[in-house]
């Protein structure tokens, strides 16, 4: 049990490390050509393919995978007090991993057969690369509803039987109601739910080792 929360707390770290690289790669190294022609656009995403892949796999399928760690660490943690609620967390966590991992999987499929494509015909290729792109924000690029669902109850458990520090299950309930509000199309409410993540993996990830200590 105790190791398991170990590792919960480090898993926890290494999620807000994804965020922020995640955050630096698209914020200061990407600079994919909006106002471009289909061509350009195609012509930057092939040079760039490897990059894209590579941040595709760790910021989705790593994250995911890494996520059903942390997710089954507080489920283990919470499950003699909360039977229910915790049950509940559990679903949404597994679920919102299951969905981080497909889009990875989907990005990058759909980034490698867009660039196959624009070999026959660039107008194509971009249609391609405009639907896989809006599938993949749809599941859990650009909605965060269900990760938002499980942060919030998970933070409504934790306050219930006093587990993990208090101000950190007061702060999960706003960031809870901020990712479930992604459900309207509005770029910065997914911002702000990334950049509360960070505070929130990271704070959890502490107070996990820190308890554990304990």
């Amino acid at each position: 049990m105790n190791n398991l929360q170990k590792l919960g707390g480090i898993v926890a770290i290494l999620e807000a490390a994804i965020y922020i690289a995640a955050f630096i790669f698209f914020g200061i190294f990407w600079d994919y050509p909006l106002n471009a022609d289909d061509a350009q656009k195609i012509v930057f995403l092939t040079n760039n393919h490897i990059a894209l892949s590579i941040v595709n796999l760790t910021m989705y399928v790593v994250f995911g995978c890494l996520l059903m760690v942390l997710v089954l660490a507080l489920y283990r943690r919470m499950k003699d007090k909360a039977p229910v609620l915790s049950q509940m967390a559990m679903v949404f966590g597994i679920i919102w991993a299951g969905l981080v991992i497909a889009s990875g999987m989907i990005a990058n499929v759909g980034l490698s057969a867009a660039i196959d494509l624009s070999a026959k015909n660039t107008e194509q290729a971009m249609f391609l690369w405009v639907v896989i792109n809006t599938i993949v924000e749809g599941l859990g690029g650009g909605n965060e509803v269900v990760g938002g669902l499980w942060v919030l109850l998970l933070s409504v458990t934790g306050l219930k039987i006093t587990e993990l520090p208090r101000w950190l299950n007061c702060f999960g309930l706003l960031i809870g109601f901020v990712g479930i509000s992604t459900i309207y199309p509005v770029e910065i409410l997914t911002e702000i739910f990334g950049v509360g993540q960070i505070v929130w993996f990271s704070w959890l990830g502490v107070s996990m080792l820190i308890s554990r200590q304990r």
